[in-house]
């Protein structure tokens, strides 16, 4: 099994599914390409030069978190952060491509189609395209993860709702996504923040127990392709 994770930000994977890229890395390949950088719109212009150290700082943190996990490898693009509309949609998508051509995942895992931030839809939008349904591509399932401080922050009436029909048990593997998650402590927030490590155990918690398990992750199955061999 070859599994690719395709989000915007380093700590989107680690945040998302963390505890299954683990649990994955034992079952086969898992890479992680992370398309923007993660820093520069924290300011009113963008200053790639001006942010170099903290950009080197989340770049390390990602292969450290990525080392954590178990994953075959770690991709960062560096697209402007927060800024991904600006990008024309198709120029996004070679990019997803390029890498799915190179890979050749069977399993593609990406953010939902209803977060707030930007440039967690604009990804997911380049995922769903690039993974167009033809004779001979090589992803046969599409997963969506929920985002902290991301899908639960968009109201009910302003974009398509996270509605999970997939989990997979972290019981064995959370402690992995901790340990991956304080790599990025400069991304993490404190308690009662939904993007503080005490939430991401209570919603691993919560996932969990709404199946019957002790933790677990929620995602969305997009598609699903049966292959008969």
């Amino acid at each position: 099994m070859t599994t690719l994770i395709i989000v915007a930000h380093p700590d989107d994977e680690v945040l998302g599914c963390g505890g299954s890229i683990a649990k994955w890395s034992l079952q086969g390949e898992v890479h992680i390409l992370i398309m923007a950088e993660g820093a520069t719109s924290r300011e009113a212009v963008r200053d790639v030069y001006g942010k170099q150290q903290e950009l080197s700082l989340l770049a390390q943190a990602a292969h450290n978190a990525g080392e954590i996990l178990g994953a075959t490898s770690v991709k960062l693009l560096g697209l402007p952060d927060n800024r991904m509309d600006s990008i024309d949609l198709l120029d996004v998508v070679k990019s997803v491509e390029e890498v799915i051509d190179s890979l050749q995942p069977d399993t593609v895992v990406t953010h939902h189609a209803g977060d707030l931030n930007v440039d967690h839809r604009v990804v997911h939008n380049a995922v769903i395209t690039a993974c167009r349904p033809q004779f001979g591509h090589p992803v046969k399932k599409i997963l969506a993860f929920e985002s902290p401080s991301s899908t639960e922050w968009q109201p009910a009436d302003s974009g398509a709702q996270f509605h999970p029909n997939w989990f997979e048990d972290i019981s064995a593997t959370l402690d992995k996504k901790i340990s991956a998650l304080q790599e990025y402590k400069l991304e993490m927030r404190d308690w009662p923040h939904s993007r503080s490590l005490k939430a991401v155990e209570y919603l691993a918690k919560w996932r969990g127990a709404s199946v019957g398990c002790n933790m677990a992750e929620a995602f969305v199955l997009v598609r699903e392709v049966r292959v008969n061999y």
